[in-house]
């Protein structure tokens, strides 16, 4: 008897524990619940709160009839989370985790209860509740959200590969080489070599690495795609460092540092590629009757730009500086661009060279003021460094360069990503941002609100537009295009057009006759869009949507919010719920945080898309994500000591738009990219977060999609769980596809490379980074070998880690 007292009074203790877990919960659920109740949300979690709460006390009060009503909300939960989930697996995760555990532990304490059941009873109800919840964490392993629609097209007898001129290499690169950002002016990102193919890409491994020392402790992310011409590799660094690799070896030829200073860095630290020039024979005899005296040793060159706004050229061979061209073998852009504090004007992608004319763009700082330096588009000789003239989007309709003490129109838009040349049509096509300050629009210039957010096509001749589309109207949700377009011959009922294909990060995919700017594939209209905002007179009533193809996922709801457990489920419905979101094209709101959605990281990004040209088919990897969006009154921003980065003391770096000043305007805006728990780091929206798919280009219609990107190096409050459960990560960089048909990518925050079987859409091969790859990688052939080169410097905006490895795999020596 005394034994039996013993046990019941340690089971009490237990009970009790149990009970104060159970009431907690339903006392954090049930006050939330109410307030969420309040705001218009699902009552759920104040009903299941308050019988939760209701529970807990009778468990400390040792009643079995807590242990019911914990079964009558357990119950419940599972309808409910029937009713609002379906087989959607990753919703009932935070729906049912923390209702399961809580089971299982009341179903063991049920027997201790007065009036409670059998120890078999309790306990064999709890062993089904254990089975129950291994089962669930099982199907987490399960891969899910492929989509098969339709199979890949065969290799076609006809490429749609397209003529852009033959001036230079990388008008028509030979096979085995990468020459340009692209591989090819076109940017098609298709390697023609099909040494490795599914069948043995299982095979690959690593053939040589090198470190380049240009390591960062802020801001990292260099997002290079290097080149390969001949036997060289070439690339830049974080810094603009750059470097020429033996293509086999891997060993260091030559590097050239331009002493970029850590000051210089904008938001990223990125350089994304560098560029290959050859000089024309004709240009060579000219300068060679002159006072040119390196032009023959500058044959070949290498051209870069710099984060401090200057433009490099130097010789392929040497890496010394070629000093015909401009100021002893560099141009400072900034010149008539009046104040340029560090970092606010710098070039981070790879300039374009169309018909002698190397075309360059920049970034300008974004968010700090509304009247920046100008995103002026400059085009200089490319053999001598003059500059031929420059277009500036607040003036149109002038090319002349400016002199004297002028200056470029401020906060103009700039041209930040890269862009595209067409040799034979003389024309250059630049995917244009928008104008300063991002989410604020009143005091823009009518030229500013019709070239902003464009795709421009402007004659190298002149430096005048031929054509424009404009993919957002008064843009004040970043949604200034970052990938570089691509050029093909687009099938049409009347044959093969030249033509140019835009992916948008709104999601957006437009292909146009790129001589005239005609929209094909079924062309864009006019939908309308969501009106209001802090700006209602100036939100455009409709906004273009494409017909052809669109990356875009349905609109987001109160059910679509996510977590790891109810709770911070709950903080997001909540979040949910006091926002204003009423769509694509939310207008941004002072009154209240607004929803952004698709955010500003994608859509398609600067990782572009790659195109296979002899089956047809486009592979764009792309965002799932919202933004969740606080525009901030001048006078709390002052108080939140919100200023432009040159008149801080330090700047550690951070997410895009969190905490910018926007000086000159009503509003500071604060943006949380992702949208996150603050306290877990955890999304707010449940996964996917990041896809790969594959579309048919004649029609736009998909043909796979699938998650990319696992949880092995995600997890709540920064924890790596190295779970490789494919919950599709997001990701920045893009992929390349080759003849031997798969398709190389990196990208997602798992640090891994991985290969995909172009027909089935299926990982058939991946290596783990020692850094994050947040760059697109390029495949080429030397001695005989295909090789698959990486950059992994990892990146700040996706928090994987920091590196300076640039990484070639190749099949065995034997293979």
């Amino acid at each position: 008897m005394a034994t039996n007292t013993s046990s019941h009074r340690a089971g009490g203790l237990f009970a009790k524990l149990v009970g104060i877990i159970v009431a907690l919960a339903g006392l954090a659920l049930g006050g939330g619940g109410l307030y969420l109740a309040s705001l218009g949300g699902s009552w759920y979690y104040a009903i299941a709160g308050i019988l939760m709460l209701v529970s807990g006390v009778q468990l400390l009060r040792g009643r079995v009839s807590g242990a019911w009503i914990y079964g009558v909300v357990f119950i419940g939960t599972l309808i409910w989370a029937a009713w609002e989930s379906g087989l959607n697996y990753w919703r009932w995760i935070p729906r049912l985790d923390v209702a399961l555990i809580l089971a299982i532990l009341v179903a063991l304490v049920m027997p201790s209860l007065r009036g409670g059941p059998s120890r078999k009873a309790g306990f064999s109800v709890a062993g089904v509740l254990c089975l129950g919840l291994i089962v669930a964490g099982a199907l987490a392993f399960v891969p899910r959200g492929y989509q098969h629609l339709e199979d890949v097209p065969d290799v076609a007898e006809n490429s749609l590969a397209t003529d852009v001129g033959g001036a230079q290499p990388a008008d028509t690169p030979d096979d085995e080489d990468w020459v340009a950002y692209g591989r090819d002016s076109a940017a098609t990102r298709y390697s023609p070599l099909d040494q490795v193919t599914p069948d043995n890409v299982g095979d690959l491994e690593v053939a040589w690495q090198y470190r380049t020392g240009d390591l960062l402790d802020h801001r990292w992310g260099a997002e290079t795609t290097p080149l390969k011409v001949g036997d060289d590799v070439f690339l830049c660094t974080s810094r603009n460092i750059l470097i020429s690799l033996d293509a086999d070896s891997g060993e260091e030829n030559w590097r050239y540092d331009p002493q970029v200073s850590e000051d210089a860095i904008p938001y990223t630290a990125a350089c994304r590629g560098v560029t290959y020039y050859e000089v024309p024979d004709d240009r060579l005899d000219d300068l060679a009757s002159g006072d040119d005296g390196d032009s023959q040793s500058c044959r070949a060159r290498i051209i870069s730009g710099t984060l401090d706004g200057r433009m490099l050229e130097v010789d392929a061979a040497t890496g010394e500086p070629c000093t015909g061209f401009g100021d002893d073998g560099q141009v400072d852009i900034k010149k008539n661009m009046g104040e340029t504090p560090d970092g606010y004007v710098s070039i981070n992608s790879a300039p374009v060279v169309v018909r002698d004319v190397v075309v360059t763009g920049h970034q300008v700082l974004d968010g700090q003021r509304r009247y920046p330096p100008s995103g002026v588009i400059k085009g200089f000789d490319a053999v001598t460094g003059e500059l031929e003239w420059a277009w500036d989007a607040g003036r149109p309709e002038q090319s002349e360069p400016l002199s004297g003490d002028e200056t470029y129109v401020r906060g103009s838009p700039n041209m930040w990503t890269t862009a595209a040349g067409d040799s034979q049509l003389g024309l250059v096509y630049l995917p244009m941002a928008n104008s300063a300050a991002d989410y604020w629009s009143s005091s823009r210039t009518p030229e500013e609100n019709e070239w902003a957010s464009s795709m421009v096509a402007l004659n190298v001749e002149t430096g005048l537009p031929e054509w424009h589309f404009q993919t957002a109207h008064k843009d004040v949700w970043d949604y200034d295009p970052g990938s570089q377009p691509t050029l093909i011959d687009f099938p049409t009922d009347e044959g093969e057009v030249p033509a140019l294909v835009m992916p948008t990060k709104q999601g957006e995919i437009y292909v146009f006759n790129r001589e005239t700017g005609e929209l094909l594939g079924g062309g864009a209209e006019e939908r309308p869009v969501p009106q209001g905002g802090a700006e209602p007179e100036e939100r455009s009533k409709t906004q273009p949507f494409s017909n052809y193809a669109t990356l875009r996922q349905p609109d987001i709801n109160e059910k679509d919010m996510w977590g790891m457990s109810p709770f911070d489920q709950l903080f997001c419905r909540i979040q949910y719920q006091q926002a204003s979101w009423k769509g694509m094209y939310t207008p941004p709101t002072a009154d209240q945080p607004w929803i952004q959605y698709t955010g500003y990281n994608g859509g398609s990004d600067w990782g572009s898309v790659s195109i296979d040209p002899r089956r047809g088919v486009m592979i764009a990897n792309y965002n799932d994500m919202p933004n969740y969006n606080e525009l901030v009154p001048r006078d709390v921003a002052n108080e939140l000591g919100w200023k432009p980065r040159e008149e801080l003391d330090s700047d550690s770096g951070g997410a895009e738009g969190a905490g910018d000043p926007q000086a000159n305007t009503p509003y500071a805006i604060n943006v949380n990219a992702g949208w996150r728990v603050p306290y877990t780091g955890m999304l707010c929206k449940q996964p996917p977060y990041g896809h790969i798919r594959a579309i048919e280009l004649a029609s736009g219609d998909t043909l796979w999609d699938r998650p990319l990107g696992t949880a092995r190096a995600n997890g709540p409050w920064g924890i790596r769980s190295g779970l490789p459960i494919d919950i599709g990560t997001p990701n920045n960089g893009g992929s390349v596809v080759t003849a031997g048909g798969l398709i190389f990518i990196a990208a997602a925050t798992d640090d891994l490379i991985r290969a995909i079987d172009i027909e089935s859409g299926e990982t058939v091969w991946q290596a783990p980074l020692p850094a994050g790859g947040q760059a697109n990688p390029m495949v080429y052939e030397a001695n005989g070998r295909q090789y698959l080169v990486i950059v992994a410097t990892g990146h700040h905006f996706m928090e994987t880690p920091s590196g300076d490895y640039v990484i070639a795999y190749a099949l065995p020596d034997d293979a």
